[in-house]
């Protein structure tokens, strides 16, 4: 992790950092860069790209996005963590779920847990739309996030089942996302969830700006969703 340029992101985003969450940064890029070695986690191993596209990519959103104290999140299709444990570093209080289909990547996770010394964070092996008919994930969490690369239509099927009535699911998206969002109004719609704004989101130390696109959970969402993987892959063709 490149230290000066990750502090100076911040100080833009206007977002106080303390020296033990820096170093808790610091290790986190060194295992993930040790890690990537072993196993495909991410395309990103410099330090200035770990900082930049990782962990201010990340923080970002909590500039924009108001947790409350104490809310329950999960991160569905987390990857390598993200955005969900740069979340956790800046926001202690917050319980935290992380969700992703390749146990590999659920083996690092627990080992970054436990190396940061992250408390109330659970690390679950499992494809999303599975997970989501259970009862104790389904319907539970506060705020929903995801960085996945996945079309909003898909994302939104989900992810939005995890969501409570009255809770928040934010997808972290490119900056050219409107199309896209208008084309997934109808499955939103569908899935209980209602668009509450598109946030544009520069991304300091570069020249990216971010999409946020922040879903609200207005009812439940049928029972009929998540359908299996298949079918919602077979849908958008």
């Amino acid at each position: 992790m490149n230290r000066e340029l990750f502090l100076n992101g911040l100080k833009k985003l206007n977002i106080e950092i303390t020296d033990i969450q820096t170093e808790q940064f610091e290790k986190y890029s060194d295992l993930l860069k040790e890690w990537n070695e072993k196993i495909n986690l991410t395309a990103i191993t410099d330090d200035d790209g770990i900082s930049i596209k990782h962990f201010l990519d990340c923080i970002l959103l909590l500039k924009y996005i108001d947790i409350p104290e104490n809310a329950s999140v999960a991160d569905i299709g987390t990857g390598a963590g993200f955005p969900g444990l740069p979340v956790k570093i800046m926001r202690s209080d917050v319980s935290l779920c992380l969700v992703d289909s390749l146990n590999k990547r659920i083996n690092f996770l627990n080992e970054v847990k436990t190396q940061l010394g992250l408390d109330d964070v659970q690390c679950i092996h499992s494809r999303a739309e599975e997970l989501a008919r259970k009862r104790e994930y389904r319907e539970k969490f506060d705020f929903v996030l995801s960085r996945a690369v996945a079309n909003m239509t898909v994302l939104c099927e989900y992810c939005l089942p995890f969501l409570r009535v009255g809770g928040i699911f934010v997808a972290l998206k490119s900056s050219e996302i409107k199309e896209e969002t208008e084309e997934a109004l109808s499955m939103i719609g569908n899935l209980g969830g209602k668009v509450k704004e598109i946030i544009s989101a520069p991304l300091p130390e570069s020249d990216i700006t971010r999409s946020l696109v922040v879903i609200e959970k207005v009812r439940e969402t049928p029972k009929s969703f998540p359908r299996s993987s298949k079918r919602i892959k077979k849908s958008r063709k």
